[in-house]
């Protein structure tokens, strides 16, 4: 195993004169599979074709893309693993103080808006090279679309990069598709989870509001929004068109699930699971310590949290890997001279949904009108932990294996409607101190905003998780996270959090604010006022003394908090809680 050419000399050291295709990424080089970049190239390598990585050019010079020569047919680019601004930013429009995708954590490596300016430099130095943009910066923006950073709406990104296809979701398939088509001549159209620009689009497409018009009308946008969410969906999904101007942005259905073989056949592939070598004077890549032992056992999530991206990049429906494939990578893992005998992670979006399926729907797709989990556990989907147990068991007995921990996320709504079985083992086995989960408020009307279950499934949760750990006689946490200023949050709301959070006698040593990111039900709301789902309207906070002002109730204790915290009680007649605070 090796890594993929990164430089002219990489390439002669294999007998190339010239790739076949360029990928260009915001992120440094890691081969692992946790990174998009190194799926893709490594299912193009498979696929015969030869690949170079330029990770994090020096985007002030277009030069900085040419080091490896014009690549035969085209160039692949993404921001990397997250959204360059997102990246970049925090919720308050801050700037972060690192990127753990840099080498030296450097913040300043990766542009803003970094799929325009590499495909910028792309055309400067390249002229007409066929361009094709994928991952979430590419997919979560392939629509007009709400930008936070710039209070706007923003045409698709297809618009601004000018490249010739999009990829959004998972990109395996597609782009298996696209490096065919552009190998053999044919045109890029019909493709699944790819967006194109055309003058003209298929009759049985689905039209939604303009660009113009979703730009200029908070309805609009909200309307065309709730199409855009329902028609993410493989087998019911519609071709969509938004026209911008006198052009069309036209969006094929998402590409359908990967069968159990294909998912092993991704995560066969020859990785070398670490970073390039060319990172060692810098001490290495942060983000590779997390995943570098842990293992993807599936994608997907049926949550449906109203403020997650997940639907809109890896979908609702779960695709999962073999137990075999799992425990044969666990192995491999075991010879690794960095291995201490821990995996940090087996796991997905959400860990326990990894063998969940609906008793009526499976292989037809997602119900259009309804979820999952929300507002309790559909009867229709079938609950069972016994497969992902049988897993984790399995990899407990592999030689070299100290302890298999659990820390991708459970959803305790799912879990509770199962028998104890898998939560005593969880608590026994698979736990590093803590456990974390996420009920996100206390406020009905809120989680009615978010998706999400009542809290008194918190409450259960909790008092079970306590008397399990209680009987083996281990101290372990369970540390909730909450989100605050959500659309539909007022200050009472904010309010009754702080006296259950003083009930609970806990205080959270972080919370969430609300980050309005492109592809979310709940972003839609933060811009337009109303709820897509309903088209009812919504109390949304903003700026940054709502902010702050929540942030005081939540961390009441914190001694820069406790003056703001008392006067919003005050002038709200919470004496009783102001008293609380000054006796804390």
């Amino acid at each position: 195993m090796t890594f993929l050419p990164v430089t002219m000399n990489d390439m002669k050291e294999r007998g190339w004169e010239q790739l076949d295709f360029l990928y260009i990424t915001g992120d440094a080089y890691v081969d692992h599979p946790s990174f998009g970049h190194a799926i893709i190239s490594r299912v193009l390598e498979d696929k015969g074709y030869k690949v170079g990585i330029i990770p994090q050019p020096d985007w002030k010079n277009p030069e900085s893309i040419s080091i490896m020569g014009r690549p035969r047919l085209g160039v692949l680019v993404s921001s990397g693993v997250l959204d360059s601004m997102v990246n970049n930013y925090t919720a308050s429009l801050s700037h972060r103080k690192e990127d753990r995708y840099s080498p030296d954590t450097d913040l300043y490596r990766k542009p803003d808006r970094a799929l325009i300016v590499y495909c910028n430099l792309i055309k400067q130095v390249f002229k007409d090279i066929p361009i094709v943009i994928g991952g979430v910066e590419a997919g979560l923006r392939r629509f007009a679309h709400y930008d936070y950073w710039s209070d706007s709406v923003r045409r698709s990104i297809l618009f601004d990069t000018r490249a010739d296809i999009l990829i959004y979701g998972m990109g395996e398939t597609p782009v298996a598709e696209i490096a065919d088509a552009l190998n053999e001549g044919k045109g890029l159209d019909h493709i699944r989870s790819t967006a194109i620009i055309r003058k003209e689009y298929p009759e049985e497409a689905i039209v939604i509001a303009s660009y113009e018009k979703v730009k200029e009308n908070k309805r609009d946008f909200a309307t065309a929004f709730k199409v855009e969410y329902e028609e993410q969906d493989p087998y019911r999904g519609h071709i969509l068109v938004q026209a911008h101007g006198d052009r069309f942005l036209i969006s094929n259905p998402p590409a359908l699930p990967l069968k159990e073989e294909e998912m092993d056949y991704i995560y066969s592939l020859p990785y070398e699971r670490n970073y390039h070598p060319m990172y060692e004077p810098y001490g290495g890549i942060k983000a590779i310590e997390e995943v570098k032992f842990s293992v993807t056992s599936h994608r997907g999530c049926f949550g449906g949290c109203h403020f997650c991206s997940i639907v809109f990049h890896q979908g609702r429906i779960i695709q999962k890997r073999s137990a075999k494939s799992i425990i044969d990578e666990v192995r491999e893992m075991t010879h690794d001279k960095q291995f201490k005998g821990y995996i940090n992670d087996v796991g997905g979006p959400t860990a326990n949904f990894r063998n969940a399926y609906c008793k009526i729907n499976k292989n037809k797709g997602m119900c259009r009108d309804k979820q999952c989990m929300y507002p309790d556990v559909c009867q229709n989907l079938a609950i069972s932990h016994h497969e992902y147990l049988t897993l984790l068991r399995e990899l407990r007995k592999i030689n070299g294996i100290k302890k298999v921990f659990v820390k991708s996320g459970i959803r305790y709504d799912y879990l509770l409607r199962d028998n104890d079985e898998f939560l005593n083992e969880l608590c026994e086995h698979h736990i590093s101190g803590q456990l974390k989960v996420a009920p996100e408020h206390i406020s009905p009307k809120v989680l009615d905003m978010m998706g999400k279950q009542d809290i008194s499934k918190y409450i259960r949760f909790k008092e079970k998780y306590e008397a399990i750990n209680k009987r083996l006689n281990k101290k372990q946490y369970l540390v909730p996270y909450f989100i605050t200023g959500h659309p539909g949050e007022t200050i009472s709301d904010c309010i009754d959090m702080t006296e259950f959070l003083m009930n609970q006698g806990f205080v959270p040593d972080q919370i969430q604010d609300f980050y309005p990111t492109p592809g979310t039900i709940s972003t839609c709301m933060y811009y337009t006022g109303y709820n897509p789902v309903t088209m009812e309207k919504v109390y949304v906070p903003k700026g940054d003394k709502e902010r702050r002002v929540r942030r005081a109730l939540m961390q009441f204790n914190k001694p820069s908090n406790r003056k703001l915290a008392i006067s919003v009680l005050a002038e709200n007649k919470r004496f009783d809680l102001v008293n609380r605070i000054k006796n804390h």
